[in-house]
């Protein structure tokens, strides 16, 4: 009897930690990233010249209890350049340098990720580093994140009535660091770019019991293309890859359409056969958007979809933008 309660403890854990390989990767998945790439690419921070705010909240397989639950809020920006230095390079001559304060970007980003017993609690901090590329940027980014790990003991269901040893070694709450890394490139109407989430692979466990568990790198690239259609329409299409170290690489491709930049909707298709369907809009420096996502297999067919929310709050003059816009 033992050793059956310690098999359905052990199975509950571990039906808990894996239950995002279902989506093919151990962290959470964004319908509308490309609205707020930085989730999936810490070189972005910063990298439009805004500050900006932006909050996501995100339930999948609504009508199932203990879901997946994904709330998340972060804050970019850039730092400005405000300064000029004329140095002397000759007797005749002067050079008038800037200052690299412009080319620095930072962000910091909280986030929850709820599933079952387990919660998933971090804080990361991110330094991006902006150069100037002909008509485009190249970033670099690097983050620094701190996890927190909780499991709801009491929430776990036994065998009988017995007390469990096993379940009385894990350890409730945990806390472990790790770090994500960068890169992207992003032009007037093009950008693409690859990042290594995870990249410590630190690893989790709940007590002495217990086997490890570890945090597997995920490899993300992502491209898109804007493409003016018309003087108010624009058509841009876009795909993301992630490859996790630990299961099948999964594919998103997706095409939005744009009125006048301010109101937008799109397609899209997730490979394990989900549609994705998202809408939003401008309005003045406040953006909105809502994703509905539908699995047509077995599971999918028995809940209400997974809903995905996101709104936002640019602050900035336009003009300090990107470098086609005007540079830094």
């Amino acid at each position: 009897m033992l050793q059956k309660r310690n098999s359905i403890v052990i199975f509950q854990i571990l039906l808990i930690l894996v239950a995002r390989q279902v989506d093919a990767q151990q962290l959470p998945v964004y319908s509308q990233y490309t609205f707020n790439k930085f989730l999936l690419n810490p070189a972005i921070a910063g990298s439009d010249g805004y500050t900006t705010i932006s909050l996501v909240a995100r339930e999948q397989w609504v009508g199932f209890e203990g879901t997946p639950k994904t709330h998340s809020i972060m804050m970019d920006s850039r730092v400005l350049r405000n300064s000029f230095i004329a140095k002397d390079v000759s007797v005749r001559k002067k050079k008038r340098l800037s200052s690299r304060s412009g080319r620095v970007g930072w962000a910091v980003h909280a986030f929850n990720d709820h599933v079952e017993q387990l919660d998933r609690t971090g804080l990361e901090g991110t330094y991006a580093y902006h150069i100037a590329v002909d008509q485009g940027q190249l970033s670099f980014g690097l983050s620094g994140v701190f996890y927190q790990f909780r499991l709801n003991k009491d929430g776990m269901v036994l065998g009988d009535d017995d007390i469990d040893p096993l379940l009385d070694g894990i350890k409730g709450t945990l806390y472990i660091p790790d770090a994500n890394f960068g890169a992207f490139y992003t032009s007037a109407s093009l950008y693409g770019g690859i990042s290594v989430m995870q990249l410590f692979q630190s690893s989790v466990q709940f007590g002495d019991n217990s086997s490890n568990y570890r945090l597997k790198r995920t490899y993300n690239l992502m491209a898109g293309y804007y493409y003016k259609i018309t003087d108010d329409f624009a058509v841009e299409p876009s795909l993301l890859v992630k490859i996790p170290s630990s299961s099948k690489a999964q594919l998103d491709i997706n095409t939005k359409v744009l009125y006048k930049d301010n109101y937008w909707a799109g397609l899209g298709y997730r490979t394990g056969n989900e549609m994705i369907i998202y809408l939003g809009a401008k309005f003045d420096r406040y953006y909105v958007g809502y994703a509905f996502d539908y699995s047509f297999s077995a599971l999918g067919r028995q809940t209400f979809g997974t809903h995905e929310f996101m709104a936002a709050m640019k602050l900035g003059d336009t003009a300090r933008r990107y470098r086609w816009l005007n540079t830094y």
